[in-house]
């Protein structure tokens, strides 16, 4: 990888929270991942906790999602319709050379080739346990929901990967303290009414799990309080030195 990669391999330090969720079939997998794409970058501003890059502000509040783009296969993809059609396209990667197996499929949402399970990945790791939870929670909403959508014969929204990699650009760049890009439209909205979209959007399927109040109450809180990016960045404002930041951080992480 090295060799192939060069600068983007040495530079590739971060770390990103992986979540697993169940489906029935590849091609419930699929659908599911053809319906969940315009909704994942409210998750990377959810989570969003890597402001700082090298010493220095980013700029962002999730630059991690920016540097693991550098990877040839990372991001959001089009729409699949079939299992056959995804794993179609991975054997059409493989065979450019470009990326050096199937292992190297960096796609935003994918079939795991371990489990049984659609693995989305587009979050950080987060700063405090209680927001990896929500994380978690909204993930198995948005499954929950995309696959009773495409059983209902509901067809998935079909924005381009250019407005999503623009979305996902809006997600990482304000995280929570601006606007994002509201996944129905594409438009701008403020973060607060675009994450309130998200709980509309999976509310029923929380509901069923018990999961729904919860998931409300750690939103608002986030909202609130801010994430990852805002405490790290506030820390920072106090303290001027990004060593007592980490150490702040570990403090968060332990509580």
């Amino acid at each position: 990888m090295a060799d192939q990669y060069g600068i983007a391999t040495r530079e590739q330090l971060v770390l990103g929270c992986h979540v697993h969720v169940s489906v029935e079939s590849e091609e419930e997998g699929v659908a599911v991942i053809d319906r969940v794409r315009p909704w994942l970058q409210v998750l990377t501003a959810l989570s969003a906790n890597s402001p700082f890059w090298q010493g220095n502000d980013s700029g962002y509040s999730s630059y991690r999602s920016r540097v693991w783009l550098r990877w040839p296969s990372a991001g959001p993809t089009e729409i699949f319709g079939s299992a056959e059609r995804y794993h179609r396209l991975i054997a059409d990667m493989v065979a450019t050379g470009a990326i050096l197996d199937d292992g190297m499929i960096y796609f935003d949402a994918r079939l795991s080739q371990r489990y049984p399970t659609v693995e989305i990945r587009v979050s950080d790791v987060c700063l405090h346990s209680g927001t990896a939870v929500l994380v978690a929670t909204l993930v198995r909403g948005l499954v929950e929901t995309a696959a009773r959508e495409w059983r209902a014969g509901r067809e998935p929204l079909d924005h381009s990967v250019s407005l999503l990699r623009l979305a996902d650009w809006q997600a990482a760049r304000s995280g929570l303290t601006g606007e994002l890009l509201h996944p129905a439209t594409m438009r701008r909205m403020p973060a607060e009414a675009v994450v309130r979209a998200l709980l509309d959007h999976v509310a029923q399927a929380l509901a069923d799990t018990g999961d729904l109040e919860r998931a409300r109450a750690a939103c608002e809180e986030l909202l609130r309080d801010g994430n990852g990016a805002q405490v790290q960045r506030a820390l920072m404002e106090r303290t001027g030195s990004l060593r007592d930041v980490v150490t702040e951080c570990v403090r968060h992480t332990q509580a």
